[in-house]
């Protein structure tokens, strides 16, 4: 599929899946239940399941099934358990499923979501299976499919949000629509927050920080995007796009993108998840970008807004993982930094 997931660390992939009671008997089943499932091409039938890349939540395969007509074909499969799993797999179809309507070069095509008929509260997705090269998109051929996405896309409201909850990794993302911009990251940020307090505890620094960043810095960076006139279009972006979640297909040469969990947002919204270096989608990538689409004005906040962007996924990803304690601090350097920078009267 459009996954040929990259390597991640053992030890934390294999926390998230014992988290979601994944058991090894029901993966095993995938091949029995799928093949009697009427997503695949009517008369197919697998010859092979195979384990295909590493996911941090889930159990990934490909399918090669036997066509009715005796040629191949295959399907790739991640396969996830209890309600958190099933909500996953859930928003990751209905993402990947507006990407490819939008933008079917850029996306492998979704096929199924559901839940396993013998494995009990057992969830899986299915798309086509796309090799990959294992390389990384090349900047601009990737970031001109970006940009068109970006730019091409129309929220179905016309505001911020999506038409249901998405997952980034194993937690919710806020996703109700909201007219305003700023309105809707403060919510987005809040619910990320909270998210990471309840995985590790509150943080005496906040007392000072938190509030600096919501009554002033948020305001600072977002409210002037629509104010004098001027106002951003609610774009869809990927709403997880590090590296790890793109490929380049082994056949066409063409940029991948996958595992979305997507929104409505500001395009740049995007790029907070870039900021990090070891996203390897680094300054060549932006410049790339912005040839195919300029910053968006007032452009002397660009670089905060992408720093407070930033925040909001380094809050998230602590969250995620709160047995490595370098996560929160880098996450409390982003708040120190951005209320030293924006904080001010």
């Amino acid at each position: 599929m459009v996954t040929q997931f990259k390597a991640q660390p053992t030890t934390m992939a294999a926390r998230g899946r014992e988290n979601l009671e994944l058991s090894e008997e029901s993966i095993k089943l995938d091949s029995s239940i799928i093949a009697e499932d009427t997503e695949l091409p009517k008369g197919s039938k697998i010859t092979a399941v195979l384990d295909h890349g590493t996911s941090f939540w889930a159990h990934t395969s490909r399918l090669d099934v036997e066509l009715q007509d005796g040629t191949s074909q295959s399907f790739f499969i991640k396969v996830i358990s209890n309600t958190i799993g099933k909500n996953m797999v859930h928003g990751e179809f209905e993402s990947m499923k507006t990407i490819y309507e939008l933008s079917p070069e850029f996306a492998a095509k979704p096929v199924a979501w559901g839940a396993y008929q013998e494995a009990p509260d057992t969830y899986f997705f299915l798309c086509e299976y796309r090799d990959m090269t294992g390389d990384i998109p090349a900047p601009d051929e990737f970031t001109s499919h970006l940009a068109a996405m970006h730019k091409n896309s129309k929220s179905p409201t016309s505001k911020f949000g999506f038409h249901m909850d998405t997952y980034c990794g194993n937690l919710p993302q806020m996703n109700e629509w909201e007219d305003s911009w700023e309105t809707f990251f403060t919510k987005n940020l809040k619910l990320a927050l909270k998210l990471e307090a309840a995985a590790r505890g509150w943080d005496p620094e906040f007392d000072e920080l938190v509030p600096v960043v919501f009554d002033k810095v948020v305001p600072r960076l977002l409210r002037p995007l629509e104010s004098e006139g001027r106002s951003i279009k609610p774009s869809l972006v990927h709403g997880d796009l590090w590296f790890s979640n793109s490929g380049v297909d082994a056949t066409t040469n063409g940029s991948l993108i996958f595992d979305a969990c997507c929104l409505y947002a500001h395009n740049e919204y995007e790029f907070g998840q870039w900021r990090p270096v070891c996203n390897r989608f680094g300054p060549d990538y932006l410049a790339a970008y912005q040839s195919h689409c300029e910053k968006s004005p007032p452009e002397e906040d660009y670089d905060g807004r992408l720093d407070l962007y930033k925040l909001r996924f380094n809050t998230h990803v602590s969250a995620l993982f709160p047995e490595n304690e370098t996560l929160r601090e880098q996450m409390l350097g982003d708040m120190r930094d951005l209320v030293q920078r924006y904080g001010g009267n």
